[in-house]
């Protein structure tokens, strides 16, 4: 392939004004990867054949592959103004998808089952549309079309599963996941919606069962943490989640893993362990979902709280300085001032406890 790719750059060297070699190398280009230098071979052609839909078509294809979702929409509308293909329309479509222009989208996908009322594909777009547009009803409606036409559409199935389990249809969103787990065992999202659904049942061995594949499958999967952190906790497995999150942290520093292994330390009452989590948590903002002004707060009031406690144990080693005297000094000490010196130690330790339980 790579021969071919040359042979042909050779031949524009020698004849820039070979099209149907530009046309070819366009093609072998784009499908080795080399999308930049394909766009613009492309780009090129447009300038002798600016009514030629195809090479506007491809353009929109290879400028949605380098991530300029406007410049592809530009380009599809420009194929389509010269010939409106239901593929031009479709891809347009899903552009438009991407750029959230919901509205615009229904319209193209209309257009096109106008032409094919059997495209699958199309009614799923459209239940994506309408589900983002809030309009429940017509997304099921969509959904379910595009399962009747393709019963393997795991997207769809999804969808429809996640439907039915925010309208408190547990046992149909459970069997669309579990479909979905049918087709495609590792679908990790399915397993972390059926652990939620475990969870809000209070099945909190099943709910760690699915949230274990769902890290399997997607180790990224930080919600997924979240709520196993959870179930650990009220498990008192604290031994198990805080290995889990340290491995994890050891391949990705991660602001909402620190503060969950924060909140984790909290409970053990390990206090550097703990500040020094939250710190990291801070340190890692871009990660961090959990309210950093909040997170602040937690860190100033637990160094507070362990300046606090340090200053206790300090006094109480200052106040035991009898201990560093000689034995006759020792022996001029009062009985009653001995026993004062005694409350006092049992008064800051009091306060001890106090900043503690804060």
């Amino acid at each position: 392939m790579g021969t071919e790719i040359e042979n042909l750059q050779a031949v524009l060297q020698e004849d820039p004004s070979n099209f149907q070699a530009r046309r070819e190398l366009s093609i072998l280009l784009a499908n080795n990867g080399f999308n930049e230098e394909a766009l613009s071979n492309l780009e090129y052609l447009t300038k002798y054949f600016p009514e030629d839909a195809e090479i506007w078509y491809n353009i929109g294809i290879l400028q949605e592959k380098i991530k300029k979702p406007e410049k592809a929409k530009e380009s599809y509308l420009k194929a389509i103004e010269i010939s409106p293909q239901d593929d031009f329309l479709y891809n347009l479509g899903e552009v438009l998808v991407e750029l959230k222009e919901w509205d615009d989208a229904i319209e193209a996908f209309k257009i096109v089952l106008k032409n094919d009322p059997q495209d699958g594909n199309c009614y799923f777009n459209l239940g994506l549309c309408y589900y983002n547009k809030e309009e429940i009803n017509l997304a099921t409606d969509n959904f379910q079309k595009a399962i009747e036409l393709n019963p393997k559409d795991i997207y769809a199935l999804f969808y429809l599963g996640y439907i039915y389990q925010n309208n408190g249809l547990t046992n149909f969103a459970i069997e669309n996941y579990n479909k979905v787990l049918e087709l495609s065992p590792d679908y990790s999202w399915a397993y972390f919606n059926l652990a939620s659904i475990a969870y809000k049942n209070n099945n909190l061995e099943e709910a760690k069962r699915y949230l274990s594949k769902t890290i399997e499958f997607n180790e990224t999967d930080i919600e997924a943490y979240k709520l196993l952190t959870k179930i650990c906790i009220k498990e008192n497995e604290i031994e198990e989640i805080i290995s889990l999150l340290q491995t994890r942290i050891k391949k990705e520093e991660n602001g909402d893993l620190y503060y969950m292994l924060s909140q984790v330390y909290k409970i053990l009452g390990e206090k550097p362990q703990y500040i020094h989590c939250l710190e990291m948590a801070l340190k890692n903002g871009f990660t961090l979902s959990y309210e950093h002004k909040i997170v602040k707060q937690e860190l100033e009031i637990a160094k507070r709280q362990n300046n606090l406690e340090e200053k206790s144990i300090e006094e109480y080693d200052s106040e035991s300085d009898y201990e560093d005297l000689d034995e006759e000094d020792y022996k001029e000490e009062d009985d009653d001032d001995y026993d004062e010196d005694d409350e006092d130690f049992e008064d800051d330790e009091d306060d001890y406890d106090d900043d503690e339980e804060e």
